[in-house]
């Protein structure tokens, strides 16, 4: 190609570009300008010399996690967590997206679509909130039913052995909206005459699920899921901080590592630490992500996403 074709080619495509820029911009300041700050995991940071300034102490930050009595349960807690909440999740946001494709009027499925995703757009403080009003001891809705079906009230913010289910549950609620659609928009895609020809061969309902629906979302769940694998040493924050109102009767159950290194933050003010766990948690992700892509790739090559 000659340079008077590809200066030709760049003066048709400029309106792409101009359109580019923004999310382009966005991505290198969020995402990759943070980068240049990894050396802070390195030094223990003294406000009176600067970053750039402080002294360094090699690894002396990673050892935190690792030598803390709370590392092992932390740790466990962590990664148990996002295993069942990606089964959980990629369950439900398979069956719902399924339940709103077969929607046949527009009216109901923007109803459902609107219902379900509502909770995606509320903060963790309001999520956190709206479950006070469903736990307190004194006026939550659900020891006001125990009460009056003659059962004994539940101290649900000194419980920690419910809090898995909890837990669980508002993550399900809060995600299933936006999963759903990602599933729901896959669905739409898949070419009609595939069920019409099933229907044709008398398949039932069921049927189709199962060998035309369920084989076609797999590239979209498998790419799903090895996103989340990646985030697997990472926590939502706002649902293990906010959501528990920061009981320290639970932390047996809702403390991760996020929420750990906020509070040994807030206590005693050690951000090279904090970015010491930052480091190994996006080191970690980095491996977890290149590990399940090998695994799909080995299993079903077309699958995988590099």
């Amino acid at each position: 190609m000659t340079a008077k074709k590809k200066k030709h080619g760049l003066r048709k495509q400029w309106p792409f570009y101009v359109m580019m820029a923004p999310g382009l911009l966005y991505l290198l300041v969020n995402n990759y300008g943070p980068i240049s700050g990894l050396f802070i995991a390195f030094k223990q940071i003294d406000y009176t010399k600067g970053i750039f300034g402080s002294p360094w102490v090699g690894f002396k930050n990673f050892t935190y996690l690792f030598k803390t009595n709370a590392a092992f349960q932390i740790t466990r807690n962590t990664i148990l967590y996002n295993l069942i909440f990606i089964i959980v999740g990629t369950v439900t946001g398979v069956a719902t997206g399924i339940m709103l494709s077969e929607l046949r009027h527009r009216a109901e499925t923007k109803f459902f679509q609107t219902v379900l995703l509502l909770p995606y757009l509320l903060s963790w403080v309001i999520c956190a909130y709206i479950g006070y009003a469903f736990l307190s001891r004194e006026t939550g809705l659900l020891n006001g039913i125990l009460s009056s079906l003659g059962f004994a009230k539940i101290d649900w913010y000194n419980d920690a052995g419910k809090w898995p289910y909890i837990l669980l549950f508002v993550n399900v609620w809060k995600g299933i909206g936006y999963s759903s659609i990602i599933y729901m928009s896959s669905i739409i895609g898949i070419d009609r005459s595939l069920y019409e020809a099933a229907m044709v061969d008398g398949a039932t309902k069921w049927q189709q699920i199962r060998f035309i629906t369920l084989p076609l979302l797999k590239s979209t769940m498998i790419m799903l899921i090895i996103m989340s694998v990646g985030r697997m040493f990472y926590s939502d924050f706002g649902l293990f901080y906010q959501i528990p109102m920061n009981s320290g009767a639970l932390y047996s159950t809702t403390q991760t590592i996020d929420t750990y290194v906020y509070r040994a933050l807030m206590q005693q003010n050690d951000v090279g630490m904090a970015s010491a766990a930052g480091f190994y948690q996006s080191i970690v992700g980095f491996i977890l992500v290149l590990t399940a892509n090998m695994i799909v790739r080995k299993v079903s090559p077309d699958d995988a996403m590099f």
